[in-house]
């Protein structure tokens, strides 16, 4: 790009009357939208009656707008534009739009020079002509492909002239018989009388065939009165059932009035109705909701009611346990019988009995404890406690009732029976 071209084409541009101002700046770097809105307006110039896509957004629209920009100025003007350096929008863009401006600043001139001051009838003249000569473009383009196809068909005609040339010299070389020539002229000629004869008839019978058609003419001229007059008659006569088809047609407009008041009043309910429906449908829908959180809430406590409560099952239910445990195995200890020191034997049986019992209930405090992480683990180990104490009294009063009891077992039933009721 040069600083000459850039600067002619501004010029050019300016003098065509390009209605924005090009600064030599703008081409620095690539501009695609100043370039493509250079090129529409100057096809718009060149042809006004052209269409060109506008759309420049992406990719492939630049690359259509750059082709169909290419392809009309090579038919229409004949001038060949370098595509590349169009998609460059840079100053070797400026270089491809020159050639068009050039063009149009040549014709300008030219029109200024011959018609002077008339600037705005000169362009329209100018573009009247610019139509002129496509149209003769087109005949031409015509008569070119009929020139191609004569010449190819004379071709091959010149090249069986080798064969027709003998024949054609044959023929004028021989002699002209009078007697042939005048067999031919006579039935010349008498083609062109019976032709002549033919051309007559054909007049005769255009005269009887004009007279016809004025009759028929005639007679429809007539029938057309006559039922011209019928229908005024027709229009002027009143028919009797008139008054009562009007009487009904206004009864009918009537109800259809009210018909459509009623329909209307009828679309009305049904739509309110289908509103009352949907809301008892939304409240119902929602009342389920309610519900089913309630009985999934309800499931989940009982659930936890029952969990714990078969934590304080499992903690109650090892206390009897141990303590059975500590009194069976006192129980199995084999027992030698004096008969003499029976009543010191129980009496530390049952003293040891109690002792026994009393760390057992520790033990039952220390697993209770263990378990449960509430506020009633306090109430639940002095309640151990006591019976703990209870249980020790019973052993130190064993010697004394146990002459009055069938056996050992008995002290059992009381023990669970505590435990259940702390439970």
């Amino acid at each position: 790009m040069s600083f000459r071209d850039l600067r002619n084409f501004t010029e050019m541009m300016r003098a065509l009357g390009y209605p924005r101002l090009i600064s030599m700046e703008n081409f620095r770097t690539p501009n695609f939208t100043l370039v493509a809105e250079i090129l529409i307006w100057l096809v718009k110039r060149y042809e006004p009656q052209m269409v060109i896509p506008t759309d420049v957004d992406t990719e492939s629209d630049r690359i259509f707008f750059i082709k169909a920009v290419a392809q009309f100025m090579a038919t229409k003007a004949h001038i060949k534009l370098n595509t590349k350096r169009l998609y460059q929008a840079d100053g070797y863009a400026v270089k491809e739009m020159l050639k068009i401006t050039s063009v149009l600043y040549s014709a300008m001139k030219t029109k200024q020079m011959a018609l002077g001051e008339h600037i705005e009838e000169d362009n329209n003249k100018f573009k009247f002509d610019l139509g002129s000569r496509i149209s003769d473009l087109k005949v031409a383009r015509q008569l070119a492909s009929e020139v191609t196809s004569k010449g190819a068909s004379l071709y091959d005609l010149l090249g069986k002239e080798v064969d027709l040339r003998e024949m054609r010299t044959a023929a004028i070389a021989r002699p002209l018989e009078i007697n042939e020539t005048e067999k031919a002229l006579r039935a010349a000629v008498k083609e062109v009388l019976e032709s002549v004869e033919k051309t007559k008839d054909m007049l005769s019978n255009v005269v009887s065939d004009e007279t016809s058609l004025d009759n028929k003419i005639e007679k429809k001229k007539q029938e057309l009165e006559r039922n011209r007059k019928r229908l005024q008659t027709l229009q002027s006569v009143r028919p009797a059932f008139m008054d009562e088809y009007e009487k009904i047609e206004e009864d009918l407009q009537k109800q259809y009035d009210t018909f459509v008041e009623k329909f209307r009043n009828l679309s009305f309910l049904e739509s309110q109705l289908d509103e009352h429906h949907r809301l008892e449908q939304e409240r119902f829908e929602e009342a389920e909701n309610t519900l089913r959180m309630m009985q999934h809430k309800l499931r989940e406590e009982e659930k936890d009611l029952m969990r714990s409560s078969l934590k304080d099952e499992d903690s109650d239910m090892d206390e009897p346990e141990d303590e059975g445990s500590d009194s069976d195995m006192e129980e199995c200890r084999p027992s030698k019988p004096r008969p003499t020191r029976n009543g010191v034997v129980a009496g530390r049986g049952a003293r040891f009995i109690g002792n026994m019992q009393g760390g057992d209930s520790d033990e039952t405090e220390d697993s209770e404890i263990d378990v449960d992480e509430d506020d009633e683990e306090d109430e639940e180990g002095e309640e151990e406690e006591e019976e703990s104490k209870d249980l020790e009294d019973d052993s130190l009063e064993g010697p004394v009732s146990r002459g009055a009891r069938p056996s050992r077992g008995g002290l059992r039933p009381p023990v669970l029976e505590e435990s259940d009721n702390d439970f």
